[in-house]
């Protein structure tokens, strides 16, 4: 085989280390660019935050006083006559006399009362198992039965029910606790039912809400038909046996009715009354506001600070010294620059993709989500020319504040289904339609799917009968026959 020289010509893309950050800041969410912001600044000695003084002195706002301008300082006209230091300054009170109240008052506790994050000084919410065991506490036990509640309170799952049989539970605690018999422990239980809130370690939902009913005043209007309901005719009130419930309870329409009204207001899963609440807070990226009549859109100017080249380190680099000291400056101060101006990258493209949405979606922000349109990441791509792994990257975990509530970037995108007139309407409009339906219904009528697709028809959305039932299982609204309400 003969070698040869060939020369061709082709194109391709080269990650170079600049496209790879620009790309790597692009798809961070808020929180962790300001953590990438913060380590960058930690790192780089080129890399400094502007102050507001800076800010304005480089937007040409002249009141700002410069650095290097000329300060009077005629106001302390004797400053360096004092030549030499008294050993001791006039006081009328010793060190001893304000140490004790002083010493908790370092430079370190001054310094980090500045920064405090009072959110993250929150105490955590106390848990259900937490709480039931503070009420043991307060609670007369003897060691053994203070043993016994215990275990019975870490058997507790989060709704509130023991998860674990309790014949488990004392076969788990005879080997700890000699000669311990079945009923001591059921007697421990009792007493751990009685504590707060209601209906605590029940071991089923019958015995859920017995409980909280045998808790209630005893001249609570029908709370023994109630309990008696409850104990021993659970499966037919599951089943809406109006029939059967009134010849077993003998009771009317109107006192069953009464009856089922009140084991209505009990709370089948009390364990989640006491649940820990653990928020969390959404900054948005850019903010949506209505400017005479159109739309317009800016970015939070709180997601990250004001960064710029340090000038005064920037200066002390010698071109032709190459020295590792300044070959290390150089290299900082190339990182600077690439990181600004990746930022900025991200900041330019984070508001074209914003605006793009925007500009789709105005009747969204006009009407509300009945006037969602159906949207895709490509039509996005194609309005402002970029690809679609760009769009992604840009719309993940990236929020929008606008008049109708803060949504992430990917609520705007939706599937489609066609309408009578030609046109196509989003899954988001269809949802908001399909919730406003149900809201409305008749409790004692509830619609089927069927019926409700038939309503959509009627406005134009053809939309099938099990594509309601896809939705309607995503929003979490149960069928026709659990919707009906018996009275």
């Amino acid at each position: 085989m003969k070698q040869s020289l060939q020369l061709r010509l082709g194109q391709q893309l080269a990650m170079t280390p600049q496209l790879q950050q620009a790309i790597k800041l692009l798809q961070m969410s808020t929180l962790e660019l300001q953590q990438e912001i913060q380590q960058a600044l930690d790192s780089n000695m080129m890399l400094e935050v502007t102050d507001e003084e800076e800010h304005a002195r480089e937007a040409g706002i002249d009141e700002v006083p410069t650095p290097h301008a000329e300060q009077n300082y005629g106001e302390l006209p004797n400053l360096d006559t004092q030549t030499t230091i008294p050993d001791e300054l006039p006081v009328d009170s010793s060190w001893e006399d304000v140490f004790d109240g002083m010493q908790s008052y370092t430079p370190s506790s001054l310094a980090e009362s500045d920064s405090e994050d009072f959110l993250g000084q929150r105490g955590k919410g106390q848990s259900l198992q937490e709480y039931l065991s503070w009420q043991m506490e307060l609670t007369p036990f003897s060691e053994r039965d203070y043993a016994v509640a215990t275990a019975i309170i870490d058997a507790i799952d989060d709704d509130g029910y023991l998860d674990t049989p309790l014949e488990d539970i004392h076969q788990g605690l005879s080997s700890q606790l000699d000669n311990l018999d079945l009923d001591e422990v059921v007697a421990v239980l009792h007493r751990v039912q009685s504590f707060d809130p209601p209906g605590i370690a029940a071991e089923s939902p019958a015995d859920c809400l017995r409980i909280q009913l045998q808790q209630l005043p005893e001249d609570t209007p029908y709370r023994d038909q109630a309990i008696e309901l409850v104990r021993n005719h659970v499966e037919l009130l599951a089943k809406k046996d109006l029939v059967r419930l009134k010849k077993a309870l003998e009771l009317d329409d109107d006192d069953l009715a009464e009856t089922i009204r009140l084991v209505r207001s009990l709370d089948p899963k009390p364990g989640r009354s006491v649940e820990v609440d653990d928020y969390q807070y959404i900054i948005p990226d850019v903010f949506v506001y209505r400017q005479g009549a159109e739309w317009a859109v800016a970015l939070n100017p709180e997601i990250a600070p004001k960064l710029r080249v340090n000038p005064y380190y920037s200066g002390l680099i010698r071109r032709a010294d190459s020295s590792s000291d300044n070959v290390t400056m150089r290299n900082h101060l190339q990182e600077a620059r690439w990181f600004i101006k990746s930022l900025q990258s991200r900041n330019e493209t984070l508001l074209k993709v914003a605006r793009a949405i925007v500009e789709r979606q105005r009747e969204f922000l006009d009407i509300g989500e009945t006037a969602m349109k159906p949207l895709v990441l490509r039509d996005i791509a194609e309005e402002v020319s970029m690809h679609e792994s760009t769009i992604s990257r840009v719309t993940t975990q990236k929020y929008m504040h606008t008049p109708n509530g803060i949504y992430e970037f990917k609520y705007f995108f939706s599937s489609h289904v066609s309408t009578d007139s030609g046109g196509e309407c989003s899954a988001t409009a269809i949802k908001a339609f399909l919730k406003e339906i149900v809201s409305k219904e008749e409790a004692t009528k509830p619609l089927s799917d069927h019926a409700i697709a038939g309503m959509l028809k009627d406005k134009g959305i053809n939309v099938a009968r099990r594509t309601i039932a896809k939705y309607r299982e995503a929003m979490g609204i149960p069928p026709s026959n659990e919707r009906k309400q018996l009275f």
